[in-house]
């Protein structure tokens, strides 16, 4: 009877007479990328749009648009000129006086923050202007010339622009000095572009007709004054305001920036009879020539040459005061350094 074998016959044990030896089998060993942990970059979530350290971005906007601004009112004056169209006399007394008030805007626009945006600063721009003018030209109508009606004049126009600051910067977030220097500055420049086309209409008025060159003139000295007359004095009085928010024992500053501002204003506006007077004073021999009432033409020149010396220079000082109060309340505040990462 035959049996079934335990095992199959070993093919090398016939052949070789040796016992075949197994081949070793092959472990896969993972790969040393798999084996090394992997390393997670942690990812930053971009701040809040309302959150204080979204830090816009800056192109420069402001001097393109001044730039740009002066060549068209250039272009506009001469073609003015040289056709003799009063139609286009509108046009050079926009250009040549919102030209520098809305590069204030713009220069606002790239530093601001929070909910502060560009549609919030066109509308201080206009509200502050056209506002400001109306109610400054209502509260002044009945001030008499005096030496308190410079001192009235800038109390007032102060006023009006700080209350258009207060009622438009009451939903602005953050609120800080900086914030409220960028927002004064956008108020006070509103004013001074509405101010300015006055003073340039009134400028080219004239029996003859229309002066366009003394028009021009106008625009071009109140251009160059704006950023250091009304954009300071309003940016000083915003930053204070802003500043003091929530700090109850800062609210005094409140009152002294409004006490500054209004003398600094006051001292700016008067600052021609001023320096006529300190010429007067300081030419001598003049005072006692205008007791008789005559004034040679030699005296007569010199203390008109020293008026507009000590003029400018009366007008240089304010400004730099005024450059040094703004820097105090108008600081950006400090950004807090981001939290170093977990060691794992």
């Amino acid at each position: 009877m035959s049996g079934t074998p335990d095992a199959a016959p070993d093919t090398g044990a016939r052949a070789g007479g040796a016992a075949a030896v197994p081949a070793p089998q092959q472990v896969a060993t993972p790969n040393a990328a798999d084996q090394a942990p992997q390393s997670v970059t942690p990812t930053v979530q971009p701040a809040a749009p309302g959150g204080s350290h979204a830090k816009p971005k800056r192109h420069g906007w402001w001097w393109k648009t001044l730039l740009g601004g002066v060549a068209l009112w250039i272009i506009a004056a001469a073609v003015t000129f040289g056709t003799q169209n009063t139609n286009l006399v509108p046009t050079v007394i926009l250009l040549g006086s919102f030209l520098v008030p809305f590069s204030v805007v713009m220069y606002a626009s790239e530093r601001t923050e929070g909910n502060l945006d560009m549609t919030r600063l066109i509308l201080a721009f206009f509200i502050g202007g056209v506002f400001g003018v109306l109610g400054a030209s209502i509260l002044e109508v009945n001030l008499q010339p005096s030496w308190y009606m410079y001192l009235g004049i800038g109390a007032i126009e102060e006023f009006c622009k700080g209350a258009v600051f207060v009622v438009i910067g009451l939903a602005v977030r953050p609120k800080n000095g900086h914030q409220g220097a960028l927002l004064g500055a956008v108020v006070g420049a509103g004013f001074a572009a509405f101010e300015s086309a006055g003073y340039a209409f009134n400028a080219g008025l004239t029996r003859h007709g229309i002066d366009l060159l003394s028009m021009l003139q106008t625009e071009a000295v109140r251009g160059v004054l704006t950023p250091v007359g009304h954009v300071l004095w309003t940016a000083i009085l915003g930053a204070a305001i802003f500043a003091a928010i929530g700090r109850t024992a800062k609210w005094w500053a409140v009152v002294i920036a409004f006490v500054a501002v209004a003398v600094l204003h006051s001292l700016w506006d008067s600052m021609s009879f001023i320096a006529t007077l300190l010429a007067v004073e300081f030419t001598g021999g003049a005072v006692k020539q205008l007791s008789y009432g005559l004034l040679l033409p030699a005296t007569a020149e010199s203390i008109s040459s020293l008026a507009q010396v000590l003029y400018v220079v009366g007008l240089i000082v304010i400004s730099v005061i005024g450059i040094l109060v703004l820097s105090i309340w108008g600081r950006r505040p400090k950004r807090p350094r981001p939290a170093a990462p977990a060691a794992v």
